[in-house]
């Protein structure tokens, strides 16, 4: 594993922590700031849509920098963003650090996956991708429990706090660990534009958004919906998360193996299986033990179309990818709010907080559909691919 790849998975750990910690903290939220559990909700809506904006300019605006110091300076953006989410006394404040944390998400991811993708053999750049996204696994096996019982504890407040700090030390492994010299953009303004003209580019970030909207859809209601439907205790959602977090981790393992042998396939049968767990989900929360077992399978499933998503993008993107690749992570990320916006308006509607799970299903049976089409127009054109290669 190249020093650099590690770096990049020590910063995806702070950056998955603070996108994913606060849905385990709603309920202290919503309390201590008086607003509602769908409102406490916005706040996964406004970092993601903090994604959606911020990853588009600032690839664009890091073109031409070196990848190292445009990976540094995405994580002090990082670093103030949470460190103004830790002092937030209002419910405007607060968004907005979670907005300024999240200009800097889409970016480096991005920047962080091309240089994945380029640092392995061309037969490893899937499963280099999954290396990098482990972080964000890990951010949900060991950062979001712990950081929801640290909220739980000591005030939500300590939680950004911890986050800032973890911010500081992931900034200290990229300063140390990806080279001074580490490979530059090659690509122009111009250049980076031209894959966002292909149909099938599009088509790509389609299908993660509604894929991945699918996952969040269910999972940013995760709390209410383990204490109040499944009969959990508060204290319990932390381990729950635990749960949830190994099957990111198994999920971004086995996404990365398959999608190394067939990405358009894996895809596909992911998605249908995601539409699948998402809808027995809305019957198995009513209990302990079955809602457990499918959070754990939610996570498996959800997680490991991510490494076949992003490695889509960037092959259809061709040679200029950097761009195409942090749109892609705003394209995950206005999936999730979509996914939560969805969520919190069968909730408000009146239909319980297991009803989001239906509402996830019915969006990643809109990215199967996608993923169906794009998998049939890139088997058309394989031929055709290959011609040109040969020539």
């Amino acid at each position: 594993m190249p020093p650099a790849l590690l770096a990049l998975a020590i910063s995806a750990f702070g950056i998955g922590t603070t996108e994913f910690v606060i849905m385990g903290l709603l309920p202290e939220v919503s309390a201590d700031l008086d607003i509602s559990i769908p409102v406490a909700g916005t706040l996964v809506s406004g970092y993601a849509l903090g994604v959606v904006v911020g990853a588009p300019i600032l690839a664009l605006a890091a073109t031409r920098v070196n990848r190292r110091r445009a990976l540094v300076g995405l994580m002090l953006l990082f670093v103030a963003g949470n460190l103004l989410s830790a002092v937030a006394p209002t419910y405007a404040v607060l968004m907005s650090g979670r907005i300024v944390a999240a200009l800097c998400h889409g970016a480096f991811f991005g920047i962080g996956s091309v240089l994945a993708a380029d640092l392995v053999a061309v037969e490893r750049r899937a499963s280099a991708i999954a290396l990098m996204f482990s972080g964000l696994t890990l951010a949900n096996v060991l950062g979001v429990p712990f950081g929801t019982a640290l909220g739980q504890h000591f005030g939500w407040r300590s939680t950004f706090w911890a986050v800032t700090v973890l911010g500081l030390m992931s900034l200290a492994g990229l300063l140390a660990f990806v080279p001074a010299e580490a490979v530059r953009a090659r690509e122009t303004v111009r250049s980076q534009l031209v894959p966002l003209r292909r149909l099938d580019v599009w088509l790509a970030l389609a299908t993660t958004v509604l894929g991945f909207g699918g996952l969040f859809a269910s999972f940013t209601y995760v709390a209410p919906m383990m204490t109040d439907v499944a009969g959990f205790s508060a204290g319990a959602v932390t381990w729950l998360l635990v749960l949830f977090g190994a099957g990111l981790c198994a999920g971004n393992a086995i996404g990365g193996r398959f999608a190394d042998r067939s990405p358009a396939t894996t895809l596909v049968v992911l998605l249908l299986l995601l539409t699948a767990v998402l809808t027995v989900f809305r019957f198995t929360a009513a209990g302990p033990a079955g809602a457990a077992i499918t959070l754990f399978l939610l996570g498996v499933i959800g997680f490991a179309t991510v490494p076949g998503l992003q490695m889509r993008v960037i092959e259809e993107a061709g040679g200029s990818t950097t761009l195409a690749a942090a749109v892609n992570i705003a394209a995950f990320n206005l999936g999730n709010a979509i996914g939560a916006y969805l969520g919190g308006l069968v909730i408000d509607a009146g239909f319980g907080y297991a009803a989001p799970n239906l509402a996830g299903a019915a969006l990643a049976a809109g990215g199967l559909a996608l993923a169906s089409v794009g998998a049939a127009r890139r088997a058309r054109s394989s031929p055709i691919r290959l011609a040109a290669a040969d020539a």
